[in-house]
């Protein structure tokens, strides 16, 4: 295999696929030696900083996680012998996680709670129209057809009408749909 063939076989990721596109936008107003200037080692191809805080946070959590549960298990004679003389009761081990769970819970019902009272009752107007309701265009009347018509009509119009812009449906048609006009 010559050398050549190899030069040519070269794979570049995406990610410095998109670097060399950014690097390669047109700067009009400066001369080229500014317009690209030179890179060296780390800066050409660093990680970015949300990789980093990520990386070192993961690291930070993991560490904090072992010393509480090594600080919950290990006997106090175990840590004394150490030299660690300086920690909390171990009544603390249980206590955070308890309140820590149920603060979780009580915020969870405290969330439910405020949407219940947020939404209005069912027998309030707002529930079928208020001022954000979009009538759909063209649904005047509605007409009363049976389910085979309706079925046929909408395989035959389907390839043929656009999709309809978003709208609301009316409280009388779905009346109409669930009970009929009886």
């Amino acid at each position: 295999m010559d050398p050549s063939a190899s030069a040519s076989l070269v794979v570049r990721s995406p990610r410095q696929t998109v670097s060399l596109l950014r690097s390669r936008r047109p700067q009009f107003g400066r001369p080229e030696r500014e317009r690209n200037p030179p890179r060296r080692g780390r800066e050409a191809s660093g990680p970015k900083p949300s990789e980093v805080y990520g990386f070192v946070g993961s690291i930070t959590v993991v560490t904090a996680t072992a010393v509480y549960l090594a600080w919950a298990y290990a006997p106090e004679p175990a840590l004394r012998s150490l030299g660690i003389t300086y920690y909390p009761t171990k009544y603390w081990a249980l206590a955070v996680p308890s309140l820590a769970m149920v603060a979780l819970a009580l915020s969870l019902l405290a969330y439910l709670g405020s949407n219940f009272v947020a939404t209005p009752p069912p027998t309030s107007f707002s529930t079928i129209f208020d001022e954000y309701s979009r009538e759909r265009p063209g649904a005047a009347a509605a007409v009363h057809v049976d389910a085979a018509t309706a079925q046929g009509d909408e395989e035959e119009e389907e390839a043929e009408r656009p999709i309809e812009p978003i709208s609301d449906i009316s409280i009388h048609h779905i009346n109409n749909l669930m009970f009929g006009d009886h």
